[in-house]
């Protein structure tokens, strides 16, 4: 999309960000609608590694957001991706594509062994992210519960998000 710039969020972006987050999930039935207040948690907790915006004629129209995931099998490196969202208006024009993709870029250029994502699977299959049955997130459907490793080593285990996730 031209005129599109993806850039790490400033103090600055932050009533955007949630405004944004609240305006993508105000009605998605799967939504606990808590998605603005988990981000504004991880922020006040030091928990995002990653939050990005998508600007696009000097508005915020997308965010992102990446942080660390712990599993039961003491494997280090791991994050989550999630919430993204991208205001209702803008969405299906690829501005949510553009952000997961730079936001894994960004996990890769770390040194990170993977991220999982919990999510629509006919959507983030196209980033590479699969269903692993070694690795599940507790409560969830398995099919929304996806995978991508960098190194191709996929640790076994339970994942658990940063309590922020339990708002």
């Amino acid at each position: 999309m031209q005129n599109l710039l993806i850039r790490n969020e400033t103090p600055a972006d932050h009533a955007a960000i949630a405004e944004v987050i609240e305006q993508a999930f105000k009605t998605q039935p799967y939504s606990s609608h808590t998605e603005q207040l988990i981000v504004a948690a991880l922020r006040q907790e030091n928990a995002l590694t990653i939050s990005l915006v998508a600007v696009l004629n000097q508005h915020i129209v997308g965010h992102i957001a990446i942080s660390k995931v712990s599993i039961s099998s003491n494997h280090a490196g791991w994050y989550g991706l999630g919430p993204v969202a991208v205001l209702p208006k803008w969405q299906q024009l690829g501005i949510g594509s553009a952000l997961i993709e730079s936001a894994l870029a960004e996990l890769k250029s770390m040194a990170a062994e993977g991220c999982v994502v919990l999510g629509d699977p006919s959507f983030y299959s196209k980033f590479g992210f699969q269903v692993v049955p070694e690795l599940i997130l507790e409560d969830v459907p398995a099919e929304y519960f996806q995978v991508l490793a960098f190194n191709k080593a996929i640790p076994p285990g339970t994942v658990k998000y940063h309590a922020a996730f339990n708002i």
